[in-house]
């Protein structure tokens, strides 16, 4: 008898060492070693915003790019180019056994332009090398890259501007413009139209765009990106910080 007592307590000590360590062991990675997420792409000064080393995000100080009363038209229009330190990603909200956090993927591989006719942006279109996303984790990266977004099939994504808009004074002269606008976004192969916000500034002949979409995922055949113990929201958001020079 003393020996089945034995083996009781200490199968029971085995279950209850596996329990723990079921508990523990996912939050010493996401508290003690897993690096936290990157803060979201905003228009504010920031030294550094990096979830690989390639891909950089800081951000020049917002500088007035004051423009004489009547130039605006002959500084401002025509086409303007995607530039380096352009940056598009996602942000997923995660559950590893009971411990929330976020995964977070970015690419600067960005290509695209948008037009200035007078005070308004006529046209805008981007593409993003979707093969190109980084994150902290490369396990992270090959379901992005496989399962979730079959980067293979559908190696980019694009967005098209689908209404103008205005600029106003205020954003001419180096101001935040936030405008609420329309556009076509391709993504995993599926083309939809969607409204969202964005915010805008001129800041040393540059054109900083910057904002984010969110997705629910069945809306982009997207499958449920959850795995074993990792369960993820059934939507994200698809976040950018775009700059165009001439």
């Amino acid at each position: 008898m003393k020996n089945v007592n034995r083996k009781i307590r200490g199968l029971v000590a085995v279950v209850v060492i596996v329990a723990v360590g079921a508990v523990a062991v996912p939050w010493i990675y996401i508290n003690l070693i897993k690096q936290d997420a990157p803060e979201a792409l905003t228009l504010e000064p920031a030294d550094s915003t990096t979830v690989a080393p390639e891909v950089a995000t800081t951000l020049e100080p917002a500088v007035s790019t004051t423009i004489a009363p009547g130039v605006a038209e002959a500084s401002l229009d025509g086409e303007w180019a995607v530039v380096d330190k352009s940056v598009v990603g996602y942000r997923v909200q995660e559950v590893i056994v009971g411990q929330s956090t976020e995964g977070v993927g970015r690419t600067s591989e960005v290509e695209g332009s948008l037009t200035i006719v007078g005070d308004e942006v006529t046209g805008a279109k981007f593409t993003v090398d979707m093969t190109t996303l980084k994150s902290d984790s490369s396990r992270r990266d090959r379901q992005v890259d496989t399962r979730i977004l079959d980067t293979t099939a559908f190696p980019t994504a694009t967005f098209v501007l689908k209404q103008p808009i205005k600029l106003t004074p205020e954003a001419l002269d180096g101001g935040v413009l936030s405008v609420k606008t329309k556009g076509t976004l391709t993504l995993r192969g599926v083309t939809r139209d969607i409204d969202f916000k964005l915010n805008a500034r001129l800041v040393k002949n540059v054109i900083e765009v910057n904002g984010s979409i969110l997705l629910v995922f069945a809306d982009w055949s997207i499958p449920d990106p959850s795995i074993s113990a990792i369960v993820v929201e059934d939507r994200g958001q698809l976040e950018f910080l775009i700059r165009f020079s001439r």
